[in-house]
This record gives structure tokens, sequence and C-alpha cells, in this order.
């Protein structure tokens, strides 16, 4: 027998290489096709990550009584006033817990529920629409089961817009917001003042912005539309895209002049610059 080993053709070593080489360029090109696909997989990971914080970092308590047992008639307006903002806002992003004929309990969890959602980065906002009563120079948001006598059951039944500024304050919210449309003459008052002195000051603390209806110490009467005149123009100004102090403050001159300076809302701001709420 012939011990020799077989000889290999230089065309069976060819068509080796070439295989070889065509299965490197497949698991090349899958590696790469699962390197685009992890990578395309991240960036839309990262994008809905930071949707969703944009989202988180937007949030607001909307209040709106107007059903009040000691009223002569019930208020209309706080309620749908209530249901246009949520609508405008939640457009704009923000995660919104709204709140129709609060009672006191009501208002008390809603403002837990504010407090935790807060984070260092947020823009928090609170509306409320319904009878406000200022005592001590603080206003009071009045709950609509507010059982109210004298001065001090203002201090018991009433929520102080102001502790509620701190409450944002204390869990570190970048951005507080605060819409009062409360400048009502209210059936409470009269039983212990001679006549309705509307809201007291509500002094902006760090980076806040604060609109109320009415000049403190004024009351604004209704009008008859399906909003309040402060939250039908602010509604209007939110729609445009400006920034909030451009749109607080437009609302404002809108309604004073359109009032001939019967019903000037009042704006306190202590901005480090203006907020965009976007589309």
């Amino acid at each position: 027998m012939d011990g020799s080993k077989p000889s290999i053709s230089r065309r069976s070593v060819t068509v080796a290489a070439a295989l070889v080489g065509l299965v490197s360029l497949a698991i090349g090109a899958h590696a790469a096709l699962n390197k685009r696909s992890l990578d395309a997989a991240k960036a839309i990971a990262t994008e809905q990550n930071s949707d969703v914080a944009t989202k988180t970092s937007r949030v607001a308590l909307v209040i709106g009584n107007g059903h009040y047992p000691d009223a002569a008639a019930p208020l209309a307006q706080p309620i749908n006033d209530a249901r246009g903002l949520t609508s405008a806002l939640r457009g704009k992003g923000f995660d919104v817990d709204v709140v129709e004929d609060a009672t006191k309990d009501d208002m008390a969890r809603a403002i837990g529920r504010l407090k935790s959602k807060i984070k260092p980065d947020s823009v928090v906002m609170l509306f409320f629409g319904g009878y406000g009563v200022q005592v001590g120079r603080q206003s009071y948001m009045i709950p609509v089961d507010a059982a109210i006598w004298k001065e001090a059951d203002v201090r018991r039944d009433g929520v102080s817009i102001e502790a509620v500024l701190d409450a944002m304050k204390e869990q570190g919210a970048k951005v507080k917001l605060v819409v009062v449309d409360a400048s009502r003459r209210n059936p409470y008052e009269r039983r212990f003042r001679s006549y309705s002195h509307g809201l007291a000051p509500i002094s902006a603390p760090e980076n806040a912005l604060i609109l109320t209806s009415a000049t403190p110490g004024k009351v604004a009467d209704d009008s008859k539309g399906q909003y309040s005149v402060l939250m039908s123009e602010l509604l209007n100004n939110l729609a445009a895209q400006a920034g909030l102090e451009t749109a607080f403050n437009k609302t404002r001159v809108t309604i004073s002049r359109a009032s001939e300076g019967e019903q000037v809302p009042s704006v306190s701001s202590s901005l480090l610059e203006d907020v965009s709420l976007g589309g």
C-alpha cells in the first residue's frame, strides 16, 4: 500500500476558504444587525423614559367647589372652570387630580396625594374655584361642608392656600403655580363682618407664580358665561403657547381693561425665569 497522505487540491482549499469567509461575513452581519437592534431598542427606551419623566414632573391639583349648602344658589362656574383647566393641563402633559365639591377631608386627602407626587424637578399647580375667606393675613379655601359662624371657624374648617404653598416648597417643587378664583361675596363673612374682604395678599415663595381673580381685599361678581371671567381668559392665553408669567399677566391686563378697572386680577411672581408648558 502506498503510505503517502492523500493530497488536497488547490480548488478544495479555495472553496473551503470561501465558505469560511461567507460564514464570517454572515456572523459579522448578524452581530451588526443585533447591535443596531439593541441600539434602537435603547434609544426607544430612553425616549419613553424621557417622556414619562416629563409627564410625571408636571403635577396639578384642581378643585372646583360649587354646591355650598349655606349659599342661596349653587356656583356653576367653579366646576366648569375645574373641568376646563383639567383638560388644558392634561393636554400640556400634567398629571391632574381633579376634585369637585370637596369636603375638608376630600381636600386634605387630595393635598396629601399631591405632596406624594412632587419631586425636586416638578412643576406643581394648585387651582381652587369656589368661596375664599381671608383671616389673619392668610387666604383660606372653603370646603363645601364648612360650618362657619365666626372668624375662628374659618381657621378650623378652611384650608390655607399659604399652607399648600409651604407643602410644595417642603417637598422640593422646582416651580410652584397657584390660580385662585375665590374672591366672591360669600355667605359666611356677613355672619361676623359687615362686608366681604376678598382674599389677603398671597406672597409668592421662591420660584412661584400666583394668579388670583381680584385685587387683594376686593371681590368680583360672576359672569353669566360657561367659565368665570378669569378662567375664560386664562384658557385662551394658555392655548396661545405663551410662557406662564406672560399668560398670567395678559389675563390680568385683558380683564382689567374689559371691566374698566372694576375687576383687576392680581399676579405675584418670584420666578427666576418664565415657564413654558409647550404642547
